[in-house]
């Protein structure tokens, strides 16, 4: 299962630790995604999706059938 946000597409960052040394250690930083279970009104249905809590905060601010409607037309199947 991949590690991206359905809402946002945040994923993992990879980079190097910055050091003036020539040791390159890795650094991976994951969002913070749950996987949560919201309850739709218009389809009157529950809808799994996997979200970073900046996907929450959009679907506060636009509606989760906005939200819904963005994502069924970039392609993504809920």
């Amino acid at each position: 299962m991949s590690r991206v946000c359905q809402i946002t597409g945040k994923k993992p960052m990879l980079g190097n630790n910055v050091s003036h040394a020539n040791n390159k250690t890795r650094r991976r930083f994951l969002p913070n995604l749950q996987h949560r279970r919201i309850w739709v009104e218009s389809e009157n249905r529950w809808i799994s999706l996997r979200l970073s809590q900046a996907g929450l905060r959009t679907i506060d601010r636009k509606g989760i059938d906005t939200v819904l409607a963005e994502l069924r037309a970039r392609g993504d199947k809920i």
